[in-house]
C-alpha cells in the first residue's frame, strides 16, 4: 500500500511542477469551499477519535489539539484562502549572469518535489500541510497519528474530493490510512520516491523519523523555550509575558517549558510569579535555590530541565548572571525560542548573539514564532536545524534551487 501511494504521488509531482499559479491558486480555493460544506461529516470522524481519546485519558493540552469545531474547520479554511494570496515562489529567478564563455546561467526556484509529513494529533496540520506543499509545487503524503486517524481521512478526503474538477492531480494530496507502525516505518524507507521528509510534534516521534529514516529529514517542533528574567527587567512587563507564553497554548511547540531568574531579584520576584503561575493553573517545579524561597515548589530533576512538557507545567531556575543563563538555555534548549527580559540592550545584544536557537527575542513572548506571526505567510513547522532552512517554514522553504545554462555550443577547455 505504502509503495502505491508513492508511486503516486511521483507520478503526480511532475504535473505539479509544470502548473500556473493561478491553477494552483482554483484548487486551493475549492479545497477550502470544501472544507466549509463539510463541517458535519469532519466533526462526526473527530468525534470518534475524541472520544477514543478520552477513554485513553489522554491530557488535556493534547486533547486541545486534538478536537475539532465549526470555528476551527473555518480557521483551516481561512487559512487556505490565506495561502492563495502567497506569491508563488517556483520559477523565481535568484540570480542571473553570464560567464566570459558566453554561458548564461541562472539559479531557479523549483519545487522540491515529493514531500511526507509525519504529524501528531493535530487533524488542522492535515489541510496546513496540503495546502502549503501544494501551492509550492509539491505533491505531499500525509501520516497523521492514530489519535486524529478518522479526522485526518475525512479532511482528507474532502480535500481530495475537491481536487477532482481542478488542475491539480487528485494523487498530489495522499493521506495514509494506516496507523500501523510498520507502515510508518516503510514510508521512511521510500528514498526512491519521496524527496524530504518533514515531521512535526514531539521529541520522541522527530527522534524516531531522524533515527530510522533513509530520507532526508527537516527536523521541526520540539520546543523547550526559555524565557530568562534579568536582575534589571522590567517586571511588570515580564509577568503578563511569562503567563502568556505559558497559558495561551501549553501544548505548541513554542510555549514557554523554563523560566530562569536573576538571584539578584530571585527572593523578591519568584513568590509573585509562582503565585501567578498557580493562579493559572500551572505546575511548578523548582531547583534547590527557588525551593529555597518556595519550599511547596516540587523539585525538579535533571530530566525536567531537558523536558518539554507540551502542558501546564514550567520548570524554574535561579542564575547568577546572564553568561550561566546562555549556557543553561544552549547546553539544555532544543533551538526553537528563547527570550530575555531586560533593560539593557548590551545585555540583550549578548543574549541575541551568542543563544543557539532559531528564534531569539528581546522583551517578547516566544508564542510568536510563527510564519503568520513573522509576516511571512502560512508555514508547515518550525526548523530547528541548519540546513536547508531554519525557524518558520513558510513557501519558499517547501522548494529548492536548480541552475539552467543557456549556450551556443560552447565546449570545456
Amino acid at each position: 500500500m505504502i509503495e502505491e501511494i508513492c508511486q503516486r504521488a511521483k507520478v503526480a509531482s511532475v504535473k505539479m511542477a509544470k502548473l500556473s499559479a493561478d491553477q494552483k491558486n482554483v484548487a486551493l480555493g475549492k479545497m477550502a469551499d470544501a472544507l466549509e460544506a463539510n463541517v458535519e461529516k469532519i466533526l462526526a470522524a473527530n468525534r470518534i477519535d475524541v472520544e477514543a481519546a478520552k477513554a485513553k485519558k489522554l491530557k488535556t493540552s493534547l486533547l486541545d489539539r486534538l478536537a475539532l469545531d465549526q470555528k476551527k474547520i473555518q480557521t483551516m479554511a481561512k487559512e487556505l484562502r490565506e495561502v492563495v494570496n502567497l506569491t508563488d515562489p517556483v520559477g523565481t529567478i535568484l540570480s542571473s549572469w553570464t560567464r566570459p564563455n558566453g554561458l548564461i546561467i541562472s539559479q531557479i526556484r523549483v519545487p522540491l518535489g515529493v514531500v511526507g509529513v509525519i504529524y501528531e494529533s493535530r487533524p488542522n496540520v492535515t489541510s496546513d500541510a496540503a495546502g502549503i506543499c501544494i501551492k509550492a509545487g509539491n505533491a505531499v503524503i500525509l501520516r497523521g497519528g492514530s489519535d486524529a486517524l478518522q479526522s485526518n481521512l475525512a479532511v482528507g478526503k474532502v480535500l481530495r474530493e475537491a481536487l477532482l474538477d481542478t488542475s491539480v492531480p487528485v494523487d498530489a494530496l495522499q493521506v495514509v490510512n494506516s496507523s500501523e507502525r510498520r507502515d510508518v516505518e516503510e514510508l521512511m524507507s521510500m528514498r526512491s520516491y519521496i524527496d524530504v521528509l518533514i515531521p512535526r510534534g514531539g521529541a520522541e516521534l522527530i527522534k524516531t523519523v531522524i533515527e530510522k529514516a533513509k530520507i532526508p529529514v527537516i527536523e521541526t517542533g520540539t520546543g523547550n523555550c526559555h524565557i530568562y528574567v534579568e536582575e534589571d527587567a522590567d517586571l511588570e512587563m515580564a509577568t503578563p509575558m511569562i503567563i502568556n507564553a505559558k497559558v495561551q497554548r501549553p501544548g505548541v511547540c513554542n510555549a514557554v517549558e523554563k523560566l530562569l531568574v536573576h538571584s539578584k531579584i530571585a527572593k523578591m520576584y519568584i513568590p509573585k510569579i509562582v503565585a501567578e503561575l498557580h493562579k493559572n493553573g500551572v505546575e511548578v517545579r523548582g531547583d534547590q535555590k527557588t525551593r529555597q524561597i518556595i519550599p511547596e515548589v516540587e523539585a525538579a530533576t535533571e530530566q525536567d530541565w531537558y523536558a518539554e512538557y507540551l502542558d501546564l507545567i514550567i520548570g524554574i531556575k535561579i542564575v547568577d548572571n546572564l553568561s550561566e543563563a546562555i549556557l543553561h538555555i544552549n547546553k539544555y534548549g532544543t533551538k526553537h525560542s528563547e527570550t530575555i527580559v531586560t533593560r539593557d540592550f548590551t545585555k540583550a545584544t549578548q543574549f541575541l548573539q551568542e543563544i543557539d536557537s532559531a528564534a531569539v527575542y528581546w522583551n517578547a513572548s516566544t508564542r510568536f514564532t510563527d510564519g503568520n506571526q513573522f509576516g511571512l505567510g502560512a508555514e508547515i513547522g518550525i526548523s530547528t536545524q541548519k540546513l536547508h532552512t531554519r525557524g518558520p517554514m513558510s513557501i519558499q522553504d517547501l522548494t529548492t534551487t536548480k541552475y539552467i545554462i543557456l549556450g551556443k555550443g560552447q565546449i570545456r577547455n
